[in-house]
């Protein structure tokens, strides 16, 4: 039987990968295998389909199913700009969707708290495919339970720190609610792209959209990684931190923002730092085209891979001025 084609569920080792049909077999993210045996897996990849947090347009539980299947041209060739295939030196598997019963809203939290403490406590870490940005608050309090206090790196066009009553959580309440919990040291912690107004900071460095126009991809990298130091890092990535232009799907699009290109510069920067989970969220199928919205939200994810198999030593070779 020869070694290509639907690698989802027919592939054995979570390293490597092989010859796929871009148009055809069975979608996962970047092809790799579905297993829930995490036994030397470097990272999990968990889609958590829910958006039922959201406060303008629906349509993000639909995210995880739209980012694998735009996934499927990066599992192809090897990774720009870098020139490997990351997948020699990092163990990575698609672990599915966490099961939700979004018509019991009160279990949802517990439920994706509960699944990715149970995966984090492998050693593996967590690449989370959402879903609305309120599922990034039991990802937190599941990764803080292994490393204490997290710097939270927030790519996003707004802050997501308005306040609430300590029991409402929705899509822009959750950073206020982490950082009032101390699941987050916002003293180490960035918020990128932002172009929406908070009469509080909360304590966060904020990098707002015009500033990073004015000053550049390197000058925020700079203070973003200075600010984060070696604590561990988690990358909380709302593609709505996009200007609609390059990411119409999504749920509260906010003209102004930074360009694809941008946000794959500011993720490929991050390699300095100590990077112990991601979640992407906020792709909205029902409002993209052409999946662009998708596409930019898979390429930022398989950079952040990238980024992990080029600190495990991965040997880059790049072709051209980079």
């Amino acid at each position: 039987m020869t070694q290509n084609g639907d690698q989802a569920f027919r592939k054995a080792d979570p390293k490597g990968r092989w010859h796929e049909m871009t148009y055809g077999g069975a979608l996962s993210f970047l092809r790799r295998k579905y297993s829930r045996d995490l036994d030397g897996v470097d990272v999990a990849v968990m889609g958590v389909p829910y958006d039922n947090a959201v406060t303008f347009r629906p349509g993000c539980r639909l995210g995880p199913q739209a980012v694998r299947a735009a996934s499927v041209q990066l599992a192809e060739l090897d990774a720009f700009p870098w020139g490997f295939d990351p997948f020699q030196a990092l163990s990575v598997v698609d672990f599915g969707d966490v099961f939700l019963d979004p018509h019991h809203p009160q279990t949802i939290a517990p439920a994706i708290e509960e699944q990715a403490r149970a995966i984090i406590a492998t050693g593996a870490r967590l690449l989370t495919i959402g879903g609305d940005h309120s599922i990034t608050y039991p990802l937190l309090k599941a990764h803080a339970e292994r490393h204490g206090p997290i710097a939270l790196l927030q790519f996003d066009a707004h802050c997501d720190t308005w306040e609430d009553d300590g029991t409402r959580m929705d899509h822009g309440t959750m950073f206020a609610r982490a950082a009032r919990d101390g699941i987050i040291d916002v003293s180490r912690s960035t918020q990128v792209g932002l172009r929406t107004y908070n009469n509080s900071d909360h304590g966060f460095e904020i990098l707002t959209s015009p500033w990073i126009h004015r000053n550049g991809i390197d000058a925020a990298l700079k203070v973003a990684t200075e600010r984060a130091g070696d604590a561990p890092v988690y990358l909380s990535f709302d593609v709505d931190g996009m200007d609609p232009a390059f990411a119409p799907g999504t749920g509260t699009p906010v003209p102004g923002g930074l360009a694809s290109w941008q946000a794959l510069e500011f993720v490929r920067g991050l390699a300095p730092l100590n990077l112990i989970g991601m979640d992407v969220v906020e792709v909205s199928p029902p409002f993209d085209h052409a999946e662009i919205t998708a596409l930019a939200a898979a390429h930022v994810a398989h950079d952040w891979l990238c980024v992990l198999a080029a600190q495990l030593g991965a040997k880059q070779a790049p072709v051209g001025k980079v």
